[in-house]
């Protein structure tokens, strides 16, 4: 008996697809953080979450987030982005998400789906698909 796998039907249309949902999920929780929050509001949450040094950590992580986002979306030094959001939930995961459960509201599933998908881009690149600039 013979098996045989079927190839990646594109690989770089995965990827283009898995970058714009990771990347726009990034980007819009960045914006929240900076406009809708705004950021002394982002960093008194982060305050009352326990998060150390929140009048640091909080325009960090909402810069990291709309820029890694929108780096992930061009798809221009996504390796790196995709490192640094991945960085970024696994703090998120054991400061906030990790007590409070897999579910949410505020569990681990949402975090680690978004920790998973950085880390996929980390590894694997951007793919093909991407803005014709800068570094993949």
């Amino acid at each position: 008996m013979t098996t045989r796998t079927a190839p990646a039907l594109n690989p770089d249309l995965a990827l283009l697809l898995l970058r714009l949902a990771t990347g726009l999920v990034f980007v819009m929780h960045g914006a929240q953080k900076f406009f809708t929050y705004t950021l002394p509001g982002t960093t008194q949450a982060f305050t009352q979450m326990g998060v150390p040094v929140p009048g640091i950590s909080a325009p960090v992580v909402a810069t990291v987030e709309l820029l890694g986002g929108l780096l992930l979306i061009l798809g221009v030094y996504s390796r790196a982005a995709g490192v640094l959001l991945a960085v970024n939930m696994l703090v998120a995961i054991a400061l906030v998400h990790l007590k409070a459960g897999f579910f949410n509201p505020n569990g681990l599933e949402f975090p680690l789906v978004l920790l998973a998908a950085s880390l996929a881009v980390a590894f694997a690149g951007p793919g093909r698909l991407r803005a014709p600039i800068g570094q993949p």
